[in-house]
């Protein structure tokens, strides 16, 4: 893997350099060379993605990209570390990307200024946040890409959406004031904030400074709960992803599982294998929480009429069924887990996209955007204009029709695509981890089951709210920009139906490699431990 090391450090660069050409370009280019400029970076990001995925794949599930930034010591100097499951999210984050950004490209990036270098900002600060091997630069891509949501969140304008931006720049704020003190707790106790160095070090503290270490976690994980948007600490999400322009919307599902994979990154190296205090409380607090949030996010589902609402809570569902899936400490479950992220990752981007696509084309929900512009904005005035280049598509209700069917058996986890794959391998492994099935079991199976009939309700009822009532007869017009992203990434929903097999050998190398951190401190360390 020492060759291949300098892959990690692609998915930074990549972003960085487009948003840099953007900037620097500016209105020099026609926008035909505009679009197909960041297209262009967009896909040269997925395939360096993947690429870093196929190797780490071949390389096998103990296996990670280790790059010292300017080839300082570990754990002195920056470091970033691409293990199987930063190289996943990372593609996940590259392909919901390229599809969010083919899709602005149809009419929304000239809505605002600045859009492409935003959104590429925005790439790089997430794939930056799950590549960095210590806290503080996680904390540095953190703010890297909640600066670059700032903007996007207020792309558009209208009353709305700057009401629900001042909410969300506001507890982000101060999510990032709590991971600061965080951090520095964590630093007085250890002397170090590499991921890995902290994990060698954390069983040696001293007893007089353990209570500090804890809270220093505890306020840490405060933060990564407010990102990940977990109850009750998820007030902000509903409204600014129901507000946010479509394609910043879709590109946002990714962001709350960066707080997902901070926990899950750090409950695996430091706490999951002590059996102290700290690992009960912890466990017992992520279980609470796990239940909480899917239930709200259930309840409000179940509450919603309007479809990007509903996306909204169906991303709390998937937030809480994350955390309890840490809580749950099992490698098999975890592997669920890794899988569902994926699934429900894509198939919410999805269905932020197709609330747009049927927004433009259904006349039922066209009035009632009409009635909401005081509100919203004058977001859709050109929508007239835009129709010239749009082209009639053969059978294009029943081509929607299919993309919210897919979108709503993922989400809601019924067979046989994906969702129901990725739930079922979570609540059997919960089943058969222990020999009798104890009471968060129970917990966790009920949580995940009740959750799944629930927005299976809010889903169907939504889908005869719109196709059986509203549908306009005739052909339908729509922007092959537009329906093409959406196409593609409930096809990747579907493709990870048909290639379970070889998805879950992958994945569960992955939770095996994440719950033996043994392995992960060796890699990024010298030998011996020592720095």
């Amino acid at each position: 893997m020492t060759g291949m090391n300098h892959i990690a450090i692609l998915p930074i660069l990549v972003p960085m350099a487009a948003a840099i050409a953007n900037l620097v370009l500016g209105d020099m280019r026609t926008k035909s060379r505009v679009l197909g400029l960041n297209i262009a970076f967009s896909v040269i990001l997925v395939l360096v993605s993947l690429l870093l995925f196929v190797v780490l794949a071949q390389s096998g599930g103990a296996a990670a990209a280790v790059y010292p930034l300017g080839n300082w010591p570990v754990p002195f100097g920056i470091v970033l570390v691409a293990d199987r499951l930063a190289a996943l999210m990372v593609l996940t984050t590259s392909i919901l990307a390229l599809a969010s950004l083919v899709y602005a490209s149809a009419r929304w990036y000239n809505k605002g200024t600045n859009f492409f270098p935003l959104f590429h900002a925005l790439t790089m600060g997430l794939n930056g946040a799950f590549l960095t091997g210590d806290l503080f630069n996680l904390f540095v891509f953190f703010e890297l890409l909640l600066a670059a949501s700032y903007g996007l969140v207020l792309h558009g304008g209208g009353r709305n959406r700057v009401r629900s931006a001042l909410h969300y720049i506001a507890i982000n704020l101060v999510a990032s004031f709590l991971f600061l003190i965080g951090v520095a707790l964590i630093y007085g106790t250890t002397g170090t904030l590499n991921m890995a160095d902290i994990a060698r070090v954390a069983p040696t503290i001293a007893a007089e400074d353990r209570g500090l270490f804890e809270a220093g976690a505890a306020v840490l994980g405060v933060a990564f709960l407010i990102k990940a948007g977990a109850w009750p600490l998820h007030f902000w999400l509903p409204n600014t992803y129901s507000a946010a322009a479509p394609p910043v919307a879709a590109l946002f599902a990714v962001m709350t599982k960066v707080g997902f994979y901070a926990i899950l990154r750090l409950w695996t190296l430091v706490f999951a294998n002590s059996t102290g205090p700290e690992y009960t409380f912890g466990q017992n607090t992520l279980l609470f929480i796990g239940v909480a949030t899917i239930a709200y996010g259930s309840i409000g589902a179940l509450s919603c009429k309007a479809l990007d609402r509903l996306a909204s809570y169906l991303i709390l569902v998937s937030a809480g069924t994350l955390l309890l899936a840490v809580a749950y400490n099992a490698p098999g479950v975890t592997t669920g887990a890794l899988y569902y992220v994926v699934v429900a990752t894509l198939a919410a981007g999805a269905l932020f996209l197709l609330k747009d696509v049927i927004d433009q084309i259904l006349p039922a929900e066209a009035q009632v955007l009409a009635v909401s512009l005081e509100l919203y904005g004058d977001e859709d005035e050109q929508l007239d204009e835009d129709q010239e280049v749009s082209r009639t598509i053969p059978a294009a209700a029943t081509l929607i029709s299919w993309c919210f069917a897919v979108a709503a058996l993922v989400m809601a986890g019924l067979p046989p695509l994906s969702g129901f794959l990725a739930k079922f391998t979570m609540i059997s492994a919960a089943i058969n981890a222990e020999g009798a099935p104890s009471a968060a079991t129970w917990w966790f199976i009920g949580a995940v089951i009740v959750s799944g009939l629930f927005v299976l309700i809010s889903m169907v009822r939504n889908g005869i709210n719109i196709f059986w009532t509203s549908l306009p007869e005739g052909s339908l017009r729509l922007r092959p920009m537009e329906i093409a992203p959406i196409v593609a990434l409930l096809a990747l929903c579907v493709l990870m139906a048909v290639a379970a097999g070889p998805a879950m050998t992958f994945l569960g190398e992955t939770a095996m490699f994440l719950h033996s951190p043994t392995g992960y401190i060796d890699m990024v360390l010298p030998q011996g431990g020592q720095g």
